[in-house]
C-alpha cells in the first residue's frame, strides 16, 4: 500500500531534482518532516535544522516550493504511469524491497512495471559479460535453472550476454525475475530484447531509479548496478573482464555485506579474468552449480519436488514403446540406439520424429537424443 497520494509523489520527484540533494539527504527530510510536501512547505530555519542541509540546500528548496521549477516535469513522470502500465513504489511504502531498504544509498522512489513480491527477497543476482563464450552460455542456463527449481528470483540487468541468458532461462523455467534499468522504464536498451522486456512483467518486474525518457547513458549503469546486487541475497558472477561492469556488482555486493560468487574460467580468457581474480583475491566463493550457492543460506531454500511425468504408453506403437524404454537419462546417439532395438537408423529415425512430436525425446546436437 502506498503511503503517499499523488501529489505526495509529485513533491518527491520535485525533491529529487533539486541540485545538491542526493536520495540521502532527501530521505532524512522526509522522515524529519513525515512527508515530501511537507519538505516542500518547510522554511528556511525549519530546513536548516535537518542533519546535512546547508544555507545553499535550504534556500534551493525554499525556491521551489516558490517558483516550482520541477513541478511541470514531476507533474509529466506521474502522469506517464497509466500509458506504460507501470508504479511508483517509494522507500516509505510497505512494497519497497526489503533487501534494498537495507544498503548505504537506496532510491527514495522506484518505477516498476510488473510487482515486487514478498517471495522476490530470495533472490540471486545474475550478471556478466556482454560476450560470454560458449562455456558461459552453457553455465548461465545451468545454474539459473537450478536456482529456479528452489523458487529464486532471478535479478539481473537486462544487458546482452550474461543478463540477457540469465531473464530468458528463469522465464522459460516458469520461474521470477527482475530486471533493473539504467534509463527509463520506456526506454527498451539494449533494443533486441524488446520480446524480453514484454515478457519480465508477466513473470517478474522491472525496475529502474531513473524517470520515464531517460536516456541509458554510461553513467547510469554503475549506479544501476547497486540496485542489481541490494536487491539480492547474493550476486553470482558468469564471465568478465576485471574492468567489465559486472565487477562493480561484485564490489556493491561486497560493500552492502552482501555474498559473492563466480564461477572460474579457462586462464587465457579474456572472459574470465575478473572472475578468477575475484576467487583467487578470497572475495568471491568458487561455484560450479547452484548447491555450492544454496548451501551458503542453510535451510532458507526448498528445492521444488519435480512430478515425474506420466506417461500413457498405450498411445505408443510397439517400435516407439521399445525406442523410448531404450532411453536413458544420459544421451545417447542413433547408432547405438539403433544397435539397442535392432532396428535400422532410418527406421530408428522415422519413430524417434514421431516420439519427438509427442514431447516424450529431444534431439541433441550430434545425432543424439534424450528423454525430456
Amino acid at each position: 500500500m502506498n503511503k503517499f497520494n499523488s501529489d505526495e509523489i509529485i513533491a518527491l520527484l520535485q525533491l529529487c531534482e533539486i541540485e545538491g540533494l542526493g536520495v540521502n539527504k532527501v530521505r532524512n527530510l522526509v522522515n524529519y518532516f513525515t512527508s515530501p510536501l511537507a519538505v516542500l512547505n518547510a522554511d528556511y530555519v525549519e530546513l536548516m535544522e535537518v542533519e546535512g542541509i546547508n544555507q545553499t540546500l535550504a534556500k534551493r528548496i525554499v525556491n521551489e516550493n516558490i517558483n516550482k521549477k520541477f513541478l511541470k516535469k514531476s507533474e509529466y513522470q506521474i502522469g506517464l504511469l497509466e500509458k506504460h502500465q507501470a508504479q511508483v513504489l517509494t522507500f516509505w511504502d510497505d512494497e519497497y524491497p526489503y533487501y534494498l531498504r537495507k544498503i548505504y544509498d537506496p532510491p527514495v522512489f522506484l518505477f516498476v512495471k510488473g510487482e515486487i513480491k514478498k517471495d522476490d527477497e530470495n533472490s540471486i543476482a545474475i550478471v556478466g559479460t556482454r560476450n560470454p563464450t560458449h562455456y558461459g552460455k552453457k553455465i548461465t542456463e545451468k545454474i539459473t535453472s537450478e536456482l529456479v527449481d528452489y523458487h529464486i528470483t532471478i535479478v539481473s540487468g537486462l544487458a546482452r550476454g550474461i543478463d540477457t541468458i540469465a531473464h530468458s532461462t528463469a522465464i522459460q523455467k516458469k520461474g521470477r525475475t527482475i530486471a533493473v534499468l539504467g534509463c527509463g522504464l520506456d526506454v527498451i536498451y539494449p533494443a533486441e530484447n524488446k520480446k524480453l522486456y514484454s515478457l519480465i512483467p508477466q513473470n517478474g518486474c522491472i525496475v529502474t531509479e531513473y524517470l520515464f525518457e531517460t536516456q541509458p547513458d554510461a553513467m547510469n549503469f554503475p549506479r544501476r548496478n547497486r540496485i542489481i546486487s541490494g536487491l539480492s541475497l547474493g550476486s553470482l558472477i558468469i564471465e568478465t573482464d576485471v574492468t567489465g561492469g559486472a565487477m562493480l556488482t561484485a564490489k556493491y555486493a561486497l560493500d552492502q555485506n552482501r555474498e559473492v560468487f563466480a564461477v572460474p574460467g579457462n586462464v587465457d580468457s579474456k572472459q574470465s579474468q575478473g572472475t578468477n581474480y575475484l576467487i583467487q583475491s578470497g572475495e568471491a566463493k568458487l561455484v560450479t552449480n547452484a548447491e555450492d550457492i544454496i548451501v551458503e543460506f542453510g535451510e532458507r531454500f526448498i528445492k521444488k519436488e519435480k512430478k515425474e511425468k506420466e506417461i500413457d504408453l498405450s498411445t505408443l506403437n510397439i517400435f516407439e514403446s521399445k525406442i523410448y524404454s531404450a532411453i536413458d537419462s544420459e544421451p545417447i546417439h542413433i547408432d547405438l540406439l539403433a544397435e539397442k532395438v535392432q532396428l535400422t537408423t532410418s527406421e530408428c529415425l522415422v519413430h524417434l520424429l514421431s516420439l519427438e512430436f509427442k514431447g516424450l525425446i529431444k534431439s541433441l546436437p550430434g545425432k543424439y537424443f534424450s528423454k525430456v
